[in-house]
């Protein structure tokens, strides 16, 4: 039996990489859509994403409540995207994606919503010896159990215009005669486009499943792979030097101190794991036939040519 039927969508994080395809998808069903994110003003992009009044931007704080609490007056769904790749700050794994998230859940539930859709990641785990894959699995934990008819999807690396993998490294493949493999490069990945994740987020909204479902693209590549493709789409030659792991970790314990950090020691910890779907993908449970990465890549890597 699906659930009733829904106008009204916050969406937390909705201006970040992930966070703004959602908010396209959904605009295109027509709902009213409201994005909550820390700084406004660098959101009101989103507007042109649907028709004249349809999204509204709100500032809201994962870390406070009140600011969500005032975010969901109204809303009768949540989209939650807000996610972090290093600490920085008051922006702490443990802060912003296990009890933000978490209470969040919480907020949604005594405002009587049960349609809430969390942006997770493949492979996290309580267990890891990662924060930020420990922040994220009690986070999934804690949402489920507040809100029995959540979905929680947990995709593997994501792709699409302006995500932090390609277009990183391809920028980097501009002015560097070598790019590193890390561990050799053998760990594998299953890449998801952006455009099948944000519409399988509209697919979960829209239905009556619920729980935990693994998001992977059509296939698996090992780093190496990635990194021979990606220069095989923007026509460069440059060498793949493998760094171990000694020396990765020499090199992530101070690159950790940049603003904004290439690599970090947490981040070391997840490129030595596997990040592939071990059970049945959860595209193809809700309806959705995986892109080949193949076929995006050269859509959004062309500036990168040689």
């Amino acid at each position: 039996m699906s659930r009733p039927d829904f106008s009204h969508v916050t969406i937390f994080g909705g201006s970040g990489f992930v966070g703004r395809h959602i908010v396209r998808a959904l605009a295109k069903t027509g709902v009213t859509i409201r994005v909550a994110v820390r700084r406004p003003n660098q959101a009101l992009f989103l507007k042109t994403a649907g028709r004249v009044g349809q999204i509204e931007i709100v500032q809201a704080n994962i870390r406070d409540q009140a600011s969500c609490k005032k975010a969901l007056e109204g809303t009768d769904a949540v989209v939650n995207a807000v996610g972090i790749l290093y600490e920085t700050g008051p922006q702490k794994f443990n802060s912003v994606q296990a009890e933000g998230a978490s209470q969040l859940a919480k907020l949604a539930r005594r405002a009587g919503i049960a349609r809430f859709v969390q942006i997770s990641a493949l492979g996290v785990s309580e267990d890891s010896a990662s924060i930020y894959a420990q922040s994220k699995a009690f986070a999934d934990r804690e949402i489920l159990k507040a809100i029995k008819t959540a979905v929680v999807l947990r995709p593997s690396l994501v792709i699409g215009p302006e995500d932090d993998f390609f277009n990183r490294f391809a920028a980097m493949a501009q002015i560097a005669p070598a790019l590193p493999l890390i561990g050799g490069g053998t760990t594998l990945y299953q890449p998801v486009s952006v455009f099948d994740l944000a519409e399988c987020v509209v697919k979960a909204l829209q239905g009556s499943a619920s729980g935990v479902f693994e998001i992977g693209g059509p296939r698996q590549y090992s780093f190496k792979e990635l990194m021979e493709l990606m220069l095989q789409v923007i026509n460069r030659r440059r060498l793949l030097v493998p760094v171990p792991m000694p020396l990765a970790k020499i090199i992530a314990s101070i690159a950790q101190f940049a603003p904004k950090p290439l690599l970090t020691p947490d981040q070391l910890i997840l490129l030595q794991q596997d990040n592939i779907v071990t059970a049945d993908n959860g595209l193809v449970t809700f309806g959705i036939t995986p892109q080949p990465i193949e076929g995006l890549l050269p859509e959004y890597l062309g500036l990168y040519r040689g």
